[in-house]
């Protein structure tokens, strides 16, 4: 289990996802997700959930591809990593997320949920995922 409050990202060119755990730090809670742009107060803004949140760790989806090495996405994620970690002055902790949104999306359309919903939804339900993944590797 986890000490505090933890806020996951699920960073995205659109909207970024965010879940967070419960107060007993053991689920992931979807908080939904905030725009993208503007780029350049996207730091501010998610230092200032964190923040709000009280947390004590921030984790980023970490999108490589499946052999492994990094794309143009996960430079982004490495870099805003980089930069919540000077803003918030928390630890910033990088997580594989390879395939989580596609998780997210069959999970939404096996539940039902119509197209648009699922487009509203899916980077929450993605970092939910992210979440849940840390939580199970730093268990015990």
């Amino acid at each position: 289990m986890t000490a505090g409050r933890v806020l996951a990202v699920d960073p995205g060119t659109v909207r970024i996802g965010l879940a967070r755990t419960d107060d007993s730090g053991t689920l992931a809670v979807p908080m939904g997700a905030v725009p993208a742009a503007p780029a350049e107060t996207l730091v501010a803004r998610l230092a200032a959930v964190a923040a709000q949140l009280d947390a004590k760790r921030i984790l980023i989806g970490h999108p490589r591809r499946l052999d492994g090495t990094e794309g143009e996405e996960a430079r982004a994620a490495r870099d805003l990593a980089h930069q919540l970690r000077q803003v918030s002055g928390l630890p910033v902790t990088l997580v594989d997320e390879r395939l989580t949104t596609a998780q997210a999306e069959r999970a939404l359309l096996a539940a039902g949920v119509r197209r648009r919903r699922r487009r509203e939804n899916v980077d929450q339900m993605a970092a939910a995922l992210i979440l849940e993944q840390y939580l199970a590797s730093s268990d015990g």
